[in-house]
């Protein structure tokens, strides 16, 4: 893959001075997903913080009945909890159902679950795993949430996104790498690429409705992604999360002022690195492909657009 000097723009950006906010969230409410690990978790912990109040997606009840009780006791959080696998879109349609029946003004909505897998695997649905769990799955979720979302005096939409979407290997006539060798990177750079091209999209989609949309690299911080794989993977990533990775707590705190911040009402359609404004890959802005991976992405969750 070439690239350009404006794809590489973004590596002076790692020094940048990041951004806060003394806004508060009081009575506000933020729908979290992965928020029982990493990112998600240290977002939940700031937003908890701020006095909104949370529901988190999860996976797992029993880490997130274990969240839910940390932050009702350090902050008297309100915390509820939704349960669905991302592995299954049948489950995320359900959860939509629950999240939109239950609370009809949504103030947030960060999409912060996702995974790497260093090998291929397809889930029930059949597709990539990680094409399915990173992209589509957001991607139905929040489609389904857009109408309580346009509730809100000022919705907003956030999805944790990475600079590994500079790894390249969307390709739409192969979402599920049944034709290419795979690649754990390039099937994760996919997935994220694809993530930012519908962002671009829905942004355009939502103009005037008051709800923005707008994709975040969290920082080269230490989490508990690609947990799923071997023991080499796991040993090198434990390294890493010691000696060179950052605390999840700055992308916390980033994405709490990309939820918080008052100058960011009208903010959409951007990628931040942590809460610098970056540009992302060429790709990420090609008109055609950001068309043509909408419809796929709509044809794939089994949605028509209706916004």
């Amino acid at each position: 893959m070439k690239y350009t000097k404006n794809d590489l723009a973004f590596l002076s950006q790692r020094g940048v001075k990041q951004r806060t906010t003394d806004a508060r969230m009081d009575g506000k409410l933020c729908v979290i997903t992965g928020g029982t690990s990493g990112v998600g978790l240290a977002a939940a912990r700031r937003l908890a913080q701020g006095g909104a109040k949370l529901v988190l997606v999860a996976r797992s009840r029993e880490k997130a009945e274990a969240v839910k009780q940390e932050l009702a006791d350090a902050y008297s959080a309100q915390v509820e909890i939704v349960i669905a696998d991302f592995m299954h879109l049948e489950e995320v349609r359900r959860a939509g159902r629950e999240i939109g029946e239950a609370y009809p003004a949504i103030d947030v909505l960060i999409n912060s679950a996702g995974l790497y897998s260093t090998r291929r695997k397809t889930t029930p649905d059949g597709n990539e795993m990680t094409f399915q769990v990173n992209h589509l799955a957001s991607f139905l979720l929040t489609m389904m949430l857009l109408n309580n979302l346009s509730k809100s005096p000022q919705g907003r939409i956030l999805h944790v996104n990475s600079e590994g979407h500079r790894f390249g290997g969307l390709n739409l006539n192969d979402l599920d790498w049944q034709i290419r060798f795979y690649l754990g990177l390039r099937a994760y750079g996919a997935s994220k690429l694809a993530q930012l091209l519908t962002m671009r999209t829905l942004a355009e989609l939502l103009e005037g409705t008051g709800v923005t949309v707008n994709c975040m690299h969290p920082g080269t911080v230490g989490t508990n992604i690609g947990g799923n794989n071997g023991p080499l993977y796991r040993g090198m990533m434990a390294l890493n999360r010691r000696f060179l990775f950052k605390s999840p707590v700055i992308s916390g705190e980033a994405l709490y002022y990309l939820a918080a911040a008052p100058e960011l009402n009208k903010t959409t359609g951007r990628y931040f690195f942590l809460t610098a404004e970056s540009t992302p890959m060429a790709t990420a802005l090609d008109e055609s492909l950001r068309g043509e991976i909408w419809k796929k992405s709509l044809e794939l969750t089994g949605l028509t657009q209706a916004l």
